[in-house]
């Protein structure tokens, strides 16, 4: 698996002490964060332990696993390199490389994630985001990468077919096909409830869609060449689409034009969905994409500063008394749903599709891998720090008020406050108003899916730190900085399932197969949206809010993604030789599969409506035949009953596909350990690289 690097010269004392006191402020501000109790606390202290624990992590970690368990090799050739045609496999620089794969990467799960777990108060979420990403995300990213890399660019279904064998290699690409549907029906509803019965947010985020096809044709057609030219004008255009929704709102006819609900906006997103899906890529998609880098880097960034000039004090405890599964954002106990909440924030398997994607194919020298791999997730996890700072320096109350679906507060503003009081978190009627005023919205209440009270987070930061009277521009920029995190991943993720689609048909009928062929282009990317779309529909009109039943189901499904890239990275260091550092790619595997299978049987088993599947569906087949459902009710009762068996199935699908995967992959490396028959390893013969000075002439 290559050759080790030269043996480095000793430390030096300077950066022995230097490393000594970057732990020492670490622990310190970790354990002030674990252990301050009654009285808040600044949320500088957050940002301090996060920046210490990744530094630590990436020096010391990441360089042990680069150095002993992978051996990377500085002097080998890269896909990109040996296969290069100017079109998918081309050597391009690292920090190309790394903008390119943290774009692809950072989706909305590390912000809405953390916000949503904020509900169990800002301790365990913390410590689970910062734990989790060093010692799993990271490592499955930066380990699948490599893998993928050292098997000329395969992806992550392919190396299961060939290091699992055929068993494991149809469980993991029926898995992941599944896997995308319910993690892109979960992204639209987030969005979805961010535009509900919102003119300007509706307008501006409506807006981009335009604006990415004009800079498409700029730099194609108009202005080939001219990227700074376009990226100034998207920017520019990005922002007074911001501002334009101000005035669209204050419009008293025109607001009308963008003033829908939720089940109306969804089939909108889905009508969206199948046209980006059929357009070309440099028409929509790429621009929209390396607009969104922009956007996307540039917030982080301006928030982080933010955070650091205010230093804002975080209002919610530590823990709440919604630990006990009893939270009204959505059911279920801190053990294991705090883990499935936060989801991309510490560990994500969609991370491992662009790592076995598109990623391995740019790659110029394998030095890189650690740099792009380890570090792009370290940055996603700050992301996803940054946003519950976000969440937690609102009053509790108003963060309640705003994530509480109706189903579960009350349906007007007088019943909503009086249960959240009786929750112990102060907030009026009068306060929530003013809030909305401030924001430019009609209401803040029972505004469900973590993206409204994350964006009122932003802007309460940002205004306070860069113009104190623009409370509802702020906002309505943060609404559209989340509608571009959502909309990426939303266009790239049904793209993806429909070349997925393409390859599991195109074994049946050859023609289904060509990605060339229009007709098949625009047939299985109509299944893919019906998949989706489905799905997101059924989210709008459930009462409680959709995200209380989808976004569990997101979270098992996307960690059980990352459990099955975990366990080909396993199986392929057993059959290495490198047994003895196996527990690198196990121990979290091991926890992945306890968590998710732990998640995946309450809600599948839970006699908890608000947590099992099949208890809420028994539940409302019971009130519908007693008659004992309101009227407003009736109609979507069979449905709800039908969505929740699917959604139980479909639980019990992911699991049961995720342990085929862990029983064939203890299967093979018994056969390895052993010496029995077991599928080869399928690594790529080693070529030297010409890239590099010192390349060995053939």
């Amino acid at each position: 698996m290559g050759q080790p690097a030269a043996v480095r010269p000793a430390r030096r004392p300077w950066a022995i002490l230097l490393w000594i006191g970057i732990s020492i402020l670490g622990a310190s501000a970790v354990g002030g964060i674990a252990l301050s109790r009654g009285e808040t606390i600044n949320s500088l202290w957050f940002i301090v332990a996060a920046v210490c624990v990744y530094a630590i992590g990436y020096r010391f970690y990441s360089a042990f696993i680069a150095a002993k368990v992978l051996v990377l090799d500085p002097t080998r050739a890269t896909p990109a390199e040996r296969f290069n045609d100017g079109r998918d496999f081309v050597p391009t620089n690292k920090w190309v490389v790394f903008g390119h794969h943290f774009a692809a990467i950072a989706g909305p799960g590390p912000l809405i994630g953390p916000t949503l777990a904020a509900q169990f108060g800002y301790l365990p979420g913390t410590l689970w985001i910062l734990i989790g990403a060093v010692l799993g995300g990271c490592v499955q990213d930066f380990v699948t990468l490599f893998f993928s890399t050292r098997r000329n660019g395969r992806s992550l279904g392919q190396m299961a077919r060939d290091e699992l064998g055929p068993i494991g290699g149809i469980a993991a690409l029926i898995g992941v096909m599944m896997i995308m549907v319910i993690l892109i029906a979960v992204l639209g509803l987030v969005v979805v409830n961010a535009m509900k019965h919102s003119p300007w947010a509706t307008s501006t985020v409506a807006a981009t869609i335009p604006i990415a096809i004009l800079i498409g044709l700029y730099m194609r057609h108009i202005r080939p060449g001219r990227v700074l030219e376009g990226t100034l004008i998207g920017v520019a255009l990005l922002l007074l689409a911001v501002a334009g929704g101000g005035w669209i709102d204050q419009h008293a006819t025109i607001r009308q034009w963008f003033d829908y609900d939720g089940p109306t906006l969804a089939l909108m997103i889905i009508a969206y969905g199948f046209v980006a899906a059929v357009t070309p890529v440099w028409l929509l998609l790429a621009p929209r994409d390396y607009l969104s880098t922009f956007m996307k880097i540039g917030t982080v960034i301006a928030l982080a500063v933010a955070i650091v000039i205010l230093r804002p004090e975080v209002q919610m405890p530590a823990l709440t008394q919604f630990i006990d599964g009893t939270g009204p954002i959505f059911g279920g106990a801190l053990f294991p749903f705090v883990f499935i909440t936060i989801a991309c924030g510490a560990i994500s398997g969609f991370h491992s599709l662009i790592a076995s994607g598109t990623t391995p194919k740019l790659l110029a020298n394998e030095r890189d891998i650690r740099f792009i791999g380890y570090g792009a997730m370290m940055m996603e996890s700050f992301v996803a720090i940054m946003a519950m700072i976000a969440a937690t320096v609102l009053d509790p109350g108003v963060y309640f008020a705003i994530n509480s679906p109706a189903g579960v507060v009350g349906a007007t503003a007088a019943e909503a406050v009086a249960k959240i009081n009786s929750w112990g978190f102060p907030v009026t009627v009068e306060q929530m108003e003013l809030l909305a005023k401030e924001m430019g919205e009609s209401t803040l209440f029972a505004r469900t899916g973590g993206a409204p009270s994350l964006a009122v987070g932003m802007a309460s930061i940002f205004s306070q730190a860069f113009g104190e009277g623009m409370l509802a521009m702020w906002y309505h920029f943060a609404i559209m900085f989340e509608a571009l995190f959502i909309l990426t991943t939303l266009d790239a993720g049904t793209r993806v399932g429909r070349f997925m689609l393409q390859d599991l048909l195109g074994n049946m009928v050859p023609a289904l197969g060509r990605t060339s062929w229009y007709p098949s282009v625009l047939f299985t990317s109509a299944c893919v949206v019906a998949a989706w779309g489905y799905f997101l529909y059924m989210g709008t009109i459930d009462p409680l809010g959709g995200i209380n039943s989808l976004w569990p189901l997101f979270g098992i499904s996307n960690q059980m993604l990352a459990a099955i890239a975990l366990c080909v990275g396993t199986t392929i260091l057993v059959k290495s030789g490198k047994l003895r550092y196996a527990w690198v790619t196990a121990v979290p595997l091991a926890w992945l599969v306890v968590i998710t299978t732990s998640a995946a049987w309450e809600k599948l088993f839970s006699p908890e409506i608000r947590i099992g599947f099949l208890s809420h569906a028994r539940d409302l087949a019971d009130k519908l035949a007693a008659g004992a459902l309101p009227p407003d009710k009736l109609v979507s009762a069979p449905h709800l009953i039908f969505n929740d068996r699917l959604d139980a199935a479909l639980t019990a699908f992911f699991l049961i596909t995720t342990w085929i995967l862990v029983l064939d992959m203890l299967r093979v490396c018994y056969c390895a350990v052993r010496g029995h028959k077991h599928p080869p390893l399928s690594e790529a013969p080693h070529v030297p690289s010409r890239l590099v000075e010192n390349w060995v002439r053939d």
